[in-house]
């Protein structure tokens, strides 16, 4: 019987592969998102938690080296967040314009910046989203959303499925007292710590794709993890929470309201 195995199929068989491998006491790397309903997290939790074994989710943002420097400056400066994220298309890989089989925009895209909004921030509390089926008419494709954590910020997250690819297609900006950080996608970062100094850039451009994306560290966590050598980066909680998120996004938009988190 294998020691781990690695969940890389489309969204909708998340669940069912995955406790398949938790109930045979399998060790679990799983592509995001945990599943594509809060039923699916729900169960995929409760299996691990039960079974005591290593999982991992791939929310590889938080191991990206940009990310990671951005999460340094948030540590030492809390501010209040706008987050922009947009994805080109949904035609590529033909399957994420199907929500069936990718869940919704939000699960296939979006649950990454939530994700990374989550760990750079803190808990959620509420979440208020409209949304609007503009081009895909299968699906909502065009997201604003306001994310109230615990702590008293307030982030906005603003995405689309049918923006052109032009970078930098994904920005996060983020602004505190007379300073400000901006992300360029995986590749540059732009810091100003105040209105008299110089701003800093930090261009992480030239790295392999896999370190600058965070794959490689990704996978080694995994490894070390499953080695008892390591917590995973991102566990079934955070899998959970994710989802957790995006279906109070998608509670939100049908019904016009704010929804208060947990669900």
């Amino acid at each position: 019987m294998p020691q781990a195995v690695y969940i890389t199929v489309p969204s909708a068989w998340h669940t069912n592969l995955v406790l398949e491998a938790v109930n045979r006491r399998i060790n679990v790397f799983s592509e995001k998102p945990m599943a594509t309903s809060l039923q699916g997290a729900k169960k995929i939790f409760e299996a691990v938690e039960k079974n005591g074994i290593v999982y991992q989710i791939g929310f590889n943002k938080r191991l990206a080296p940009l990310y990671k420097k951005v999460k340094e400056v948030i540590e030492k400066r809390q501010p209040p967040p706008l987050v922009k994220m947009n994805r080109g298309e949904l035609k590529n890989p033909s399957w994420v314009s199907d929500p069936k089989i990718s869940g919704g925009f939000l699960y296939e895209t979006a649950i990454h910046v939530l994700d990374i909004v989550r760990f750079f921030f803190g808990e959620v509390e509420k979440v208020s989203c409209l949304a609007k089926s503009n081009i895909y008419s299968n699906q909502l494709d065009d997201f604003i959303i306001t994310l109230s954590f615990k702590n008293g910020i307030v982030a906005s997250v603003i995405s689309s499925g049918h923006a052109t690819w032009m970078f930098p297609y994904e920005r996060i900006e983020i602004f505190g007292d007379h300073w400000c950080i901006e992300t360029e996608e995986y590749d540059r970062l732009s810091y100003s710590p105040g209105l008299d100094s110089a701003i800093e850039v930090k261009d992480f451009s030239q790295l392999d794709r896999e370190v600058k994306w965070g794959y490689v560290e990704e996978d080694s966590k995994f490894i070390e993890a499953v080695l008892g050598k390591a917590s995973p980066p991102a566990t079934h909680l955070d899998g959970l929470k994710a989802v957790e998120i995006v279906e109070a996004c998608y509670r939100s938009a049908e019904k016009n309201v704010e929804i208060g988190l947990p669900l």
